[in-house]
């Protein structure tokens, strides 16, 4: 039988999502737990890959087991059992072929960005002392949507056979003492958001002009775009799937 987990995690301690020989990773430290719980050896494959120090408020993933067990008793078991920076919400009988990755219709991100000095949140947000224009910051926000092919956002030397992405949402939100910037498409390169990001606050600290992004996506340059803007900002909020692999 085939299940979809729903989790959370805040990424701080963790270098990233997939499992990696010599750090702690989100996937190794669930599969050891679940394992454990169930006392046989489960494999997760996760719906992304998110980079070292990037948190998920919602993140999904699957796995197969032959193991009769009550959901909401291994939902207790794997929150008792797990570290506090990692939280299981669900978990759910998907149809056999069901995959947290490939079956995943969109995922959503948002980018915190803190305008006031917060020692509380200084390890979630990035702090910019400077003014940032929103105004602007949303206009470029719009072009995204004029464009398929982002390979000027994407981390070089990337296996991947496309740079295309559609873009379903891109805006920058007022939230007083924090700018969010929200993004929503089928797919992400990597380092994408957090380079889109850092293009995005040099055109609101006025370093780079507006119209100056057409010619950043144009150039296919990863060299041509912005700064990444640091990890600790950047959460993955939401991934959308077709409701008929649910069982």
């Amino acid at each position: 039988m085939r299940y979809f987990i729903e989790l959370s995690y805040n990424g701080k301690a963790y270098h990233g999502w997939q499992r990696q020989p010599d750090a702690v990773t989100v996937q190794e430290v669930l599969e050891t737990s679940i394992s454990t719980i169930l006392n046989t050896p489960i494999v997760i494959m996760g719906a992304g890959r998110t980079d070292a120090g990037v948190h998920a408020t919602q993140m999904f993933a699957h796995f197969d087991t032959i193991v009769v067990f009550e959901v909401a008793q291994l939902i207790f078991k794997l929150n008792s059992f797990l570290p506090f920076d990692i939280a299981i919400h669900n978990i759910f009988k998907v149809v056999p072929d069901a995959h947290a990755r490939f079956h995943a219709l969109s995922r959503a991100y948002q980018y915190r960005v803190a305008v006031k000095k917060n020692v509380f949140t200084s390890g979630n947000c990035l702090y910019i002392k400077h003014n940032l224009d929103i105004d602007k910051m949303n206009e470029a926000a719009n072009i995204l949507f004029s464009y398929k092919d982002f390979q000027c956002f994407s981390k070089v030397h990337t296996d991947v056979k496309t740079y295309n992405c559609n873009i379903m949402e891109a805006k920058w939100l007022d939230k007083g003492d924090e700018l969010h910037f929200v993004i929503k498409a089928n797919r992400f390169l990597r380092n994408m958001v957090r380079a889109i990001v850092g293009t995005m606050v040099n055109i609101g600290l006025g370093k780079m002009e507006v119209n100056t992004l057409h010619d950043i996506i144009n150039s296919k340059d990863r060299r041509e775009a912005g700064f990444s803007v640091p990890a600790q900002g950047l959460y993955l909020t939401e991934i959308e799937y077709p409701k008929e692999i649910i069982l």
